[in-house]
């Protein structure tokens, strides 16, 4: 989803994102945390995160998702 518009609607922007092959595979997607933070905000993404059961990591400005509800370690 590379460049965002700025009026994207909310519930389209999280429609879209977890509508990726990745996720009904139960793999793992990337969005950078500033259009989540921007469209969404992070209590309505964290919301969404857990009503489906999903995981996310952030870091280097980058938000990962795993797509299932394993768990998550980090390695190092």
């Amino acid at each position: 989803m590379a460049g965002v518009p700025d009026h994207i609607r909310p519930d389209d922007w999280l429609r879209t994102v977890f509508s990726a092959r990745a996720v009904s595979e139960g793999g793992v997607i990337r969005r950078k945390t500033r259009d989540i933070e921007r469209i969404v905000y992070r209590d309505r993404f964290l919301m969404e995160l857990n009503r489906r059961g999903f995981r996310a990591v952030q870091n280097g400005g980058q938000t990962v998702i795993f797509c299932n509800a394993e768990p998550v370690r980090i390695l190092r």
